[in-house]
């Protein structure tokens, strides 16, 4: 456990809160070849550069996985590789359903690429190493519940080219997974990265079974499909498309029937048509968006999209309306602290990306009273008394400069709304959030145990820094609430990854 005093010890000197805990023994990892493999018949196979470093994943006992990833890694695996390996690996070995659990393994990978991209050099493989640990665990759970494997796609009914784009739309809206599956090959075959974007984010949005991970799956593989590469599609898009029709159990189509989480679609589909056509042009309002709270507190779906029409045709910028989303986010999770109120922040951070990505206009405002409305449905109480975050009074620490993060660290441990409350008093002083959030990362590579702690950090950390100051400070106070503590146990894979490699 690091407790104040050590975590001060350990952050001294130039770059103090870059240097907590000892993970530079990373930093002299080079940039993988792929070996031949054996293909087996029953099972997709990847394209052969990365096929092999897949089957490394797969095949290698959990317990000796980083020794052999490290291994390739010292001769010239590059990151990039990895990653691809990582995901492939996740998309072919475990059943996306549910869209969560298990499937965190997969559903992390970006969450863990945005952590290595925000650390300094020397911490950049960690994140990586702890999704591969991840993934080992998931598998064993995948072979537990029935050994779920991708199989090749029946090519036989794979549409032709001028079909497919249309062939995919029908058997999604008709919850046809046989016809899905053949039509997205030749979808994913045949259009461009932004093509596909548009029309999966709105079956992402479609429905809010999963508790949103269907939105943060889309935004996710689609994110890292952009750094490994797009002729990594094709499975990528297929385990995708099997995700989003997931029934959650119901025995009825979805398509044939009304059933509560499809009615939000069904009523924004047809708010989005009374939008008025200059809504982009709004101005920024927060103060006139945090009326969105009223109903994210009120636990009322049909309310809360409602509202957020209100707001864009009384002339409201849509930055602001997210804002406010993100604040009633934040506010969830102060208030009823745990796994489906945090989702409720990393569906937002889906929602945010997909909607800055997607061109269509009518796309982009489905998306944004689609947050609105999702976001009431994040509470376990149809109403839910607590602090409201955007009257939250500032604290001001004892101490001064890095030696306050790391009271608020402390703090974390004792009570999270003081921890919270030094936020706002640590960021009125010193304005610049870099230290604060690198130092959150630093807690997560040394005392995270479960996929939320990638997820959650990462979502939170991004979106802070798209926030005008005054918000960003009290997104950031929330995220004490879940973020680790310097008081809290280390995990062992810090350990487990500096052994591997020192012997690889």
């Amino acid at each position: 456990m690091i407790h104040r005093r050590s975590f001060l010890k350990t952050t001294g000197g130039a770059g103090a809160l870059a240097a907590l805990g000892d993970l530079g023994f990373f930093a002299h990892l080079p940039a993988v070849s792929a070996a031949e493999a054996r293909m087996e018949p029953g099972k997709v196979q990847f394209h052969p550069d990365i096929e092999p470093l897949v089957r490394l994943l797969e095949d290698t006992p959990r317990e000796r996985v980083l020794e052999e990833v490290a291994a390739k890694i010292q001769k010239g695996v590059s990151y990039r590789e990895v990653l691809a390996a990582l995901l492939l690996a996740g998309v072919r070995d475990i059943q996306p359903r549910p869209v969560g659990f298990k499937f965190h393994a997969v559903l992390v990978v970006n969450s863990a690429h945005l952590a290595s991209l925000a650390s300094p050099d020397g911490d950049r493989w960690l994140p990586i190493f702890w999704a591969i640990d991840q993934f080992k665990s998931s598998q064993a759970a995948d072979v537990k519940e029935g050994d779920w494997t991708m199989a090749p796609v029946d090519e036989a009914a794979v549409p032709p080219s001028h079909r497919a784009r249309q062939a995919f739309i029908e058997a999604m809206d008709a919850w046809d997974e046989a016809a899905a599956d053949a039509a997205v090959v030749g979808f994913a075959r045949t259009a461009s990265a932004d093509e596909l974007f548009e029309v999966f984010c709105r079956y992402g949005a479609r429905d809010f079974r999963d508790i949103g991970h269907k939105a943060i799956y889309v935004a996710n593989s689609f994110r890292t499909l952009e750094v490994i590469g797009w002729h990594h599609a094709e499975p990528v898009l297929r385990s995708l498309a099997y995700a989003l029709l997931e029934r959650g159990g119901a025995e009825v189509n979805p398509a044939k029937d009304d059933l509560p989480p499809d009615r939000p679609f069904r009523e924004n589909i047809r708010l989005v048509k009374d939008v008025r056509k200059d809504w982009l042009a709004g101005r920024p309002d927060i103060h006139v968006g945090l009326e969105l709270l009223g109903p994210i507190r009120a636990g009322n779906a049909q309310d809360a999209g409602g509202l957020a029409l209100k707001l864009l045709n009384r002339g409201v910028a849509p930055r602001s309306v997210f804002e406010a989303l993100f604040l009633g986010a934040g506010e969830l999770l102060m208030r009823e602290p745990g796994i489906l109120s945090l989702h409720a922040m990393t569906f937002t951070n889906a929602m945010h990306y997909a909607w800055h990505r997607v061109h269509n206009d009518e796309t982009r405002r489905l998306l944004l009273l689609q947050n609105a409305a999702f976001l009431p449905l994040f509470r376990r109480k149809a109403q839910s008394e607590g602090t409201r975050l955007d009257t939250l009074e500032p604290l001001t620490p004892e101490a001064k400069g890095e030696e306050a993060i790391a009271e608020i660290f402390a703090d974390v441990g004792k009570d999270r709304l003081v921890a919270a409350r030094k936020v706002l008093g640590h960021l009125k002083q010193s304005p610049d959030p870099a230290p604060l959030a690198q130092a959150a990362r630093r807690l997560i590579f040394l005392k995270g145990t479960n996929s939320h702690d990638y997820k959650f950090s990462s979502a939170v950390l991004e979106d802070s820094e798209r926030m005008a100051p005054g918000e960003r400070d009290r997104l950031l106070a929330a995220s004490m609430f879940y973020l680790k503590g310097a008081g809290e146990k280390d995990n062992e894979l810090v350990g487990r990854a500096r052994a591997a490699l020192g012997r690889s």
